[in-house]
């Protein structure tokens, strides 16, 4: 049997309209069908390295040195075991998160939860309209409205890969993914921090988090690594994957997506894990703890390495991440407003709508509050994610256990202790949070 590329709608990175697009040959031996299911899982890793990671690195590696490493590596677990849920999901059912909501819950729960999770797009979309104007402003030296402005323009983007595929958008995903992390290395090569130092700071410990300072940074870091547009996206995007509908394929895909899964989010610990050391090794270890603003951590690189060439390492790997964010967050706004409502737009118009809601507060608050408004406005962005995640993780959880709806694939009783401890432990914790942020 001969595995041809079918012809697909005009939109084709719009996850709904290229179900199955991608073939995956079963007689392949095991390497070549692993890298031929790889790329939703690199999709997904982009929303666990956005700007909102990199405010809350920042603050951690300047403040506690290598203290809170773990957070970053227990946090990356939790994602890697949630993210896994949703890959199964889409491929038991052949349907995303979000259709299934609209289907099994009643019309206002159903719409409840897709306001929610529209706001949780346009939290996100906010944090990468910051995190790009701040690098244009970096880079460029231009206003940071003026920087807000030339995000607005990332449309024109949208339209110019519209018509190119869903594996060329997962290939230029890869290339800026790729661009963060040899920035990031070639930094930590300059900075030359203590290695020993940095294995310690991956031990669990309880002291490191005993006062409530490092616990609030602990828990934003949380908040900032589970992104809840992300599990309606990957239950999605996994089924662009063209494979058998008989149990034996698709428990092979279900292995494939799981190591695709893993694969890519531990590269995404690796980028987070590079940014709390640099900003520990940089800043805390030379005294600089009070660093806690992306634009600080720019300017001071240069006289602490010596020269300009890391901090325009560290520009060009926030502008990568804020834009690579963007095409992940349009597809998943897609994603969110296709299966709630059963409303279809073009991905270039549905990207217009949500930047436009997130230029109005980046305007704002920059206007009202100047350069200082970053810090804040990238921190506010994250409690509003955290607000929503319970919403999208609890429907995620009770589905996956569903013996009906699951048949063969349903969660077994390790797997449901692991899954509801780790939404009892998210939830408690984001409600502490925004319990400290309120009050």
């Amino acid at each position: 049997m001969k595995f041809s590329l079918p012809k697909t709608a005009t939109a084709p990175f719009c996850p709904p309209e290229v179900a199955g697009t991608i073939p995956v040959d079963p007689r392949a031996p095991f390497f070549k069908r692993v890298l031929q299911f790889a790329g939703p899982g690199l999709l997904i890793s982009i929303g666990y390295m956005d700007p909102g990671n990199w405010a809350t690195a920042i603050e951690a590696g300047s403040r506690y040195g290598y203290n809170l490493l773990f957070v970053v590596l227990l946090a990356s677990l939790a994602g890697m075991a949630v993210q896994c849920l949703c890959s199964r999901l889409g491929i038991a059912t052949g349907k995303d998160l979000a259709q299934l909501c609209r289907e099994r819950y009643s019309r206002r729960s159903a719409r409840t939860q897709w306001v929610l999770a529209e706001i949780s797009i346009i939290a996100t979309d906010l944090a990468e309209v910051l995190g790009c104007a701040l690098a244009f402003h970096l880079l460029l030296g231009v206003s940071l409205t003026t920087g807000i402005v030339i995000t607005a323009f990332d449309t024109l983007l949208i339209l110019a890969l519209q018509n190119r595929g869903f594996r060329r958008l997962e290939a230029i995903m890869l290339a800026l993914v790729a661009t963060i992390g040899v920035c990031f290395f070639v930094e930590l090569v300059l900075i030359k921090p203590y290695w020993p130092d940095v294995l310690r700071g991956f031990t669990p410990s309880l002291s490191a988090i005993s006062d409530a300072a490092p616990l609030y940074l602990a828990i934003g870091i949380l908040g900032a690594t589970v992104m809840p547009h992300n599990l309606y996206l990957h239950t999605s995007i996994v089924q662009t994957r063209l494979f058998g509908k008989d149990l034996a394929s698709r428990q092979d895909a279900v292995r494939l997506a799981r190591i695709d899964t893993i694969g890519s989010l531990a590269l995404a610990l690796l980028v987070n894990s590079a940014i709390l050391v640099l900003a520990a090794a940089a800043f805390h270890q030379t005294g600089h703890s009070e660093v806690v603003e992306i634009q600080d951590a720019y300017h001071l690189l240069d006289p602490l390495v010596g020269g300009a060439f890391a901090s325009i390492l560290f520009g060009i790997a926030l502008l990568a991440s804020g834009q690579s964010s963007t095409f992940t967050g349009t597809i998943a706004g897609q994603v969110i407003m296709e299966g709630y409502l059963n409303l279809r737009l073009p991905c270039w118009q549905r990207r217009l709508i949500t930047r436009g809601l997130a230029l109005i507060p980046a305007f704002l608050g920059v206007w009202l509050m100047g350069d200082d408004a970053i810090g804040k406005l990238l921190i506010l962005s994250q409690v509003v994610l955290s607000l929503q995640l319970p919403f999208a993780l609890y429907p995620l959880i009770r589905m996956t256990g569903d013996q009906q709806l699951m048949g063969p694939f349903v969660n077994r009783l390790p797997t449901r202790i692991l899954a509801w401890s780790l939404f009892t432990v998210i939830s408690g914790a984001n409600a502490w949070l925004i319990g400290q942020w309120l009050f």
